[in-house]
């Protein structure tokens, strides 16, 4: 589903979102999301320090957002962005097949074995 982050006019499709609570969007088609709870992107190493930057950076102007995660296509590893009740925001990162991690505002964990089942790497 599209994005909008209204405050830059900017438009993405995130891989996943996540709204609690009832959706809002830009009109009445409906295409046009405007309050994620959260938003889970697969990054590649072409994208990551897009996805990491830039892009989060936008995101961030959506009052709405409470996680940003982002899930390397690459390697075991993801990163949540919590945004604080302060409205800073703080990382946590797993690289562990045995790791969770909390999406405490849509209460529920993250399994990183779920996210990467059936996916094998190339050795380096």
């Amino acid at each position: 589903m599209r994005v909008c982050v209204k405050p830059h006019g900017f438009y993405a499709y995130p891989d996943v979102v996540v709204v609690s609570g009832e959706s809002r969007f830009l009109d009445d088609e409906k295409e046009t999301l405007l309050n994620p709870d959260v938003i889970i992107e697969v990054v590649s190493p072409a994208s990551e320090a897009y996805d990491h930057g830039r892009k989060f950076d936008l995101y961030k102007a959506l009052e709405s957002l409470r996680a940003y995660v982002l899930v390397a296509s690459d390697r075991v590893h993801v990163d949540l962005y919590s945004r604080l009740p302060d409205g800073r925001w703080m990382l946590t990162s797993a690289d562990s097949l045995d790791a969770s991690l909390a999406l405490e505002s849509v209460n529920t964990q993250l399994k990183l074995s779920g996210l990467y089942e059936n996916i094998d790497f190339p050795l380096n």
